[in-house]
């Protein structure tokens, strides 16, 4: 379909064959452009996405794109696939930031990038651009539909709630469909004159010539033949005994084709002259006061059509901003667990370089340089990972107010003397359920923030409540603890607004700030099961709220973890991971300890061993391996070895629940200490169940290990 084709913009090298050839693969259609003029033309033939690279546009003459891009209807956002050059120049961040304002709907791809990359995100481009044409036909169908709904219910309402007479719809079978009260008034039993027994004489009417009506000449008979009869009129017997004067009139109605489908039958009360008169009166002033009913009654649905328009466009928004981010928030998850990886593997390795190092000033500079090189960067994914809504969390019930006033020295030298800090904490709140390190961090990441947009000083004020969460959070109706974090700085305008929880955007100079820290906080509000709000006038500062979920238990009643020993036996040791780097650095941290290692690049591999009859002392398994994962592969190795302790090492936060919570975790990176201090719990727990100290063949687990060697 031309509608959801990729218009290529390569015009040098093989790029543009490159991806034509790999988007053909997957069945996608596209098209190469030799030049932007070429690409322009190709727009009003249909397209899904463009996609461009970066030296094609950089200095080029974007006028007609960018004018075509503007004029797209409200209901188009076409996206854009940006090919990008290798490269951290300080001209990067403003280059991209001026390719985002003129196009729009923007994704960057790095180049050299791997094939499963542009397709992944060419798919995605494509069923955002999917919804996109589904929206505009549901919005053109629900316009008609409104249109046509606002109509009838005009003209019915109209018919059967103000008008003084008797009013009936019938179908063409002759069965009343529809009637108002004063038809019932003149026919109780809602069945028409010609349908009645021919022996009922409460009806009389004549003709022209003053013969008696048969019940198929009266109205309602006549204009279900088709024929528009004008007042008839009849003696009709009240049902109180009484004789009246009535008109009776027919009304065919016709369907598309002009076939008969029904008619119309109006009563009119003819009993006196005078009391016609009064009565034609009274309709007068009636339908006047109608019309200005529903004159006013129009303008307000009228306003209310145009702020559901309204309200429609900016849920339209919000789709296309949670898209975004939702994209974003893939491609920096699994960045950021693969960078986790690495840092592993330079964390492990550094820390046993280090015992190896001369005493040496410079040497020992040198390594804590690059350590804490290393550890910013993991602060850095653990950055990324909570923007992505993947850092591995330990939730437990959390007295606000006591991590509040917990923090408030901290937060005192954090904003510096200049800053007002007031923290505002009652006591009687529920406690939450979140993880109180990374809840800690976020409120850290907000002062400084605060701190940061009041650089001539003003007031940081922290609060706690509980408040109503809004319909749009996706959270279940009802109160939530709020934490409210509220500045007195410059402010955001709302463009700012708008992009402020996108990872890497910031405000702040180059070299400033990593543009994660809003991120962090969106992405530790939304995985704990919370809500996010972030406003902020110009001038009048910046107010960030967190609505949190209630905990379940009290704070009391939640169990602190024991601060296990690292001083363990020698054990034997299984490393499984598919990571070779990592598998290596693992492996010769925990020789360092004591320990005899065995090694297994797969599952599979693993199970091999523990089947061959290798005694085993402890499982240490990554998650994210493939073919079988780390949790499956525990589940296969305990039903081998029942009482085999493993330990699952990984970055993830979304595992499989069930036996997750039965597995000691190990969150990547982690140093020689901390795997010390994992290995240690479980081999001593093991100890004290007999499962490691006793074997078949009777010996402890150290003399196992010597044997071993």
């Amino acid at each position: 379909m031309a509608a959801e084709r990729a218009l290529i913009l390569a015009p040098r090298g093989r790029d543009a064959a490159v991806a034509s050839a790999l988007l053909g693969e997957v069945g996608i259609a596209s098209q190469a452009c030799p030049d932007l003029t070429a690409l322009c033309l190709a727009l009003d033939d249909g397209v899904g996405l463009l996609i461009l690279v970066e030296e094609a546009v950089r200095t080029a003459d974007l006028q007609g794109l960018v004018a075509w891009i503007g004029a797209q209807p409200p209901w188009s956002d076409l996206p854009v696939v940006l090919l990008t050059m290798r490269g951290d120049g300080s001209e990067r961040t403003p280059e991209a930031a001026r390719l985002t304002e003129l196009l729009g709907n923007v994704t960057f791809i790095e180049r050299p990038f791997h094939p499963t990359t542009l397709i992944s995100v060419v798919r995605t481009c494509l069923r955002g651009r999917r919804r996109q044409y589904e929206a505009q036909a549901h919005l053109v169908e629900r316009d008609r539909l409104v249109a046509d709904l606002a109509s009838e219910r005009a003209r019915f309402a109209t018919l059967i709630e103000h008008l003084p007479v008797g009013v009936s719809l019938m179908d063409q079978d002759g069965r009343i469909m529809l009637y108002n009260p004063a038809f019932e008034g003149f026919v109780p039993d809602a069945a028409i004159p010609s349908r009645q027994p021919h022996d009922d004489h409460g009806w009389i009417g004549h003709d022209d010539q003053g013969r008696l009506l048969s019940q198929d000449q009266f109205p309602g008979a006549r204009a279900l033949r088709g024929e528009m009869v004008h007042g008839v009129e009849f003696t009709y017997r009240l049902p109180d005994g009484s004789t009246t004067w009535i008109r009776v009139s027919g009304v065919p109605v016709r369907d598309g084709t002009g076939q008969v489908k029904g008619a119309l039958a109006v009563i009119v009360d003819i009993g006196a002259q005078k009391a016609a008169q009064e009565a034609l009166q009274r309709l007068t002033t009636t339908l006047e006061a109608t019309v200005r009913e529903r004159t006013r009654e129009l303008e307000e649905t009228l306003e209310r059509l145009r702020a559901e328009m309204r309200d429609r466009e900016r849920a339209e928004e919000q789709l296309r901003q949670t898209q975004k981010l939702e994209t974003l928030g893939q491609l920096t998850g699994g960045v950021a667990h693969d960078f986790n990886n690495l840092l592993m593997a330079v964390l492990g390795n550094l820390e046993l370089l280090r015992k190896r190092l001369p005493d040496d000033p410079t040497s020992e500079r040198l390594f804590e340089g690059a350590m804490q090189g290393a550890q910013r960067g993991a602060t850095l994914t653990q950055r990324l990972l909570a923007f992505a809504r993947r850092q591995d969390l330990q939730p437990q019930a959390v007295d606000l107010s006591g991590l509040l006033e917990g923090m408030r020295t901290l937060l005192e030298r954090s904003v510096g003397p200049r800053v007002v800090l007031r923290i505002d904490a009652p006591t009687d709140l529920p406690p939450v359920l979140i993880d109180p390190n990374q809840l800690e961090l976020a409120i850290l990441n907000l002062a400084i923030n605060s701190r940061d947009a009041m650089p001539d000083g003003g007031t940081l004020t922290v609060s706690l409540d509980e408040a109503p969460v809004s319909v749009a959070s996706g959270l279940a109706p009802g109160a939530y603890p709020r934490l409210c974090v509220r500045d007195t700085g410059t402010g955001m305008d709302a463009q700012t607004l708008l992009r402020a929880i996108e990872p890497f955007f910031s405000t702040k100079g180059i070299g400033k700030g990593t543009g994660l820290g809003l991120s962090m906080v969106h992405g530790l509000a939304v995985q704990s099961g919370g809500a996010f709000r972030l406003s902020s006038v110009p001038g009048h500062g910046t107010l960030v709220e967190l609505w949190l979920p209630k905990a379940t238990l009290s704070v009391q009643t939640v169990e602190l973890p024991q601060a296990p020993t690292a001083d363990a036996s020698p054990a034997v040791v299984l490393v499984v991971d598919d990571d070779a780097l990592i598998a290596m650095s693992t492996m010769d941290m925990l020789a360092d300890l004591g320990h005899t290692v065995l090694e297994a690049n797969s599952g599979s591999d693993a199970l091999e061993l523990l089947r061959s009859g290798q005694a085993v002392d402890l499982l240490l398994t990554d998650y994210a391996m493939p073919g079988m994962t780390g949790v499956e592969l525990a589940q296969a190795a305990r039903a081998a070895v029942p009482d085999l302790p493993v330990l699952l090492a990984t970055g993830y936060a979304d595992l499989p629940e069930g036996i997750v919570a039965d597995l000691p975790r190990l969150a990547k990176p982690y140093t020689q200490a901390q795997l010390a201090m994992a290995t240690s719990k479980l081999l001593s727990r093991a100890m004290g169940t007999s499962a490691l100290a006793e074997r078949n063949d009777g010996l402890h687990p150290a003399s196992r290990a010597e044997r071993h060697r």
